[in-house]
């Protein structure tokens, strides 16, 4: 039994300085679903845990302000974004990727800054006893390179790593131009989401742009025509309760059946939550249905696959056709 201190701030000020002046051996913890899996596996072995539940409730709020902004706080539930009536409205895609994400009662506790900061399930990551994992070990290797890398990425991946972003909601924030209010010791910054997470390259340990003590306080959706017509489609193992071997989130804004404005994200195919720009040029401009099967192709063209990874690519493939179908096929009285 490893020993951890434990405080309970009431301001993200107080938070941020137990953070940073930890040196990195603090951990900021909210629902805990992600972080106290990792501790009880030794992948992580904080020092100190920092409980943000006493934070004010406004970093749970869900608003919308006068240039139609929505804000979503970084400390509400996922459960409770799923559920508010602005999202199921304006944007549907945010509200299906929650729907089908973990389990009911992970939702009930998970927030959303934790589930869009959520670790790799890479088997080598996460068990110990592998020795060579270069997020865990930097410079040890990456064991999937070598061994079984079923469920792995085939975008962003690197000699270092292979590793897939297992978060079902940040593609959708990615593609949709999301950004998260972040508050460190060096005041408040705004963070594309797109931006969020960094590429593996060499440095995998590196997972995001953020500095030691940054904790992110709201996510940020601007306003767009295609928000409404947006849909979620997940491939997974099984129906529930499984993170996805392929996803795709399509938003689309159409007049007279032709794509004026295309957002396009993919999961569980990435290192990274990934926005895929090369799909949505395919599409604007045309008839989506018309175009699916090329805006797909285009979305894999980079895509480096190995024998127990090439699947991922069809999978892929499939999985956005099914999104800009589905996205189509909505009823969306202003188009």
């Amino acid at each position: 039994m490893r020993p951890v201190a434990y405080s309970r701030p009431r301001t993200p000020e107080e938070a941020i300085d137990l953070l940073v002046g930890a040196g990195g051996a603090a951990m900021p913890l909210f629902g805990g679903t992600t972080l106290l899996d990792l501790a009880k596996l030794e992948v992580l072995t904080p020092a100190r845990l920092v409980d943000l539940r006493a934070l004010r409730p406004d970093y749970r709020a869900i608003s919308r302000d006068s240039d139609g902004i929505i804000s979503i706080g970084g400390l509400a539930t996922m459960a409770e974004v799923a559920r508010h009536p602005l999202l199921r409205r304006e944007v549907p895609a945010i509200v299906a990727a929650l729907d089908q994400a973990a389990s009911p009662q992970l939702r009930n506790m998970a927030s959303i800054a934790g589930n869009v900061l959520q670790r790799t399930r890479c088997p080598y990551y996460r068990d110990i006893s592998w020795s060579r994992c270069n997020r865990r070990i930097p410079g040890s290797g990456c064991q999937a390179l070598a061994g079984i890398a079923t469920s792995h990425a085939v975008l962003g991946t690197s000699d270092a790593c292979m590793a897939s972003y297992p978060g079902d909601l940040a593609p959708v924030l990615a593609a949709l131009e999301a950004s998260a209010v972040v508050m460190g010791g060096g005041g408040r910054r705004s963070v594309p989401i797109d931006g969020l997470h960094r590429l593996p390259g060499a440095t995998p340990q590196c997972e995001t742009v953020l500095a030691p003590g940054e904790l992110i306080l709201a996510v940020r959706v601007p306003h767009f025509a295609c928000l409404k017509r947006s849909t979620f489609v997940k491939l997974r193992n099984r129906a529930a309760y499984e993170f996805a071997e392929a996803s795709a989130m399509v938003a689309l804004d159409l007049e007279g059946g032709v794509v004026r404005d295309a957002r396009v994200g993919l999961g569980g195919v990435a290192t990274v939550p990934w926005r895929s720009r090369a799909a949505e040029a395919r599409l604007v401009g045309m008839r989506p249905v018309d175009a699916a099967m090329d805006a797909a192709n285009a979305a894999f063209r980079e895509a480096v696959v190995r024998s127990d990874t090439a699947y991922k690519v069809e999978m892929g493939k499939r999985a956005l056709v099914a999104a800009i179908r589905q996205a189509v096929a909505m009823d969306i009285a202003d188009d």
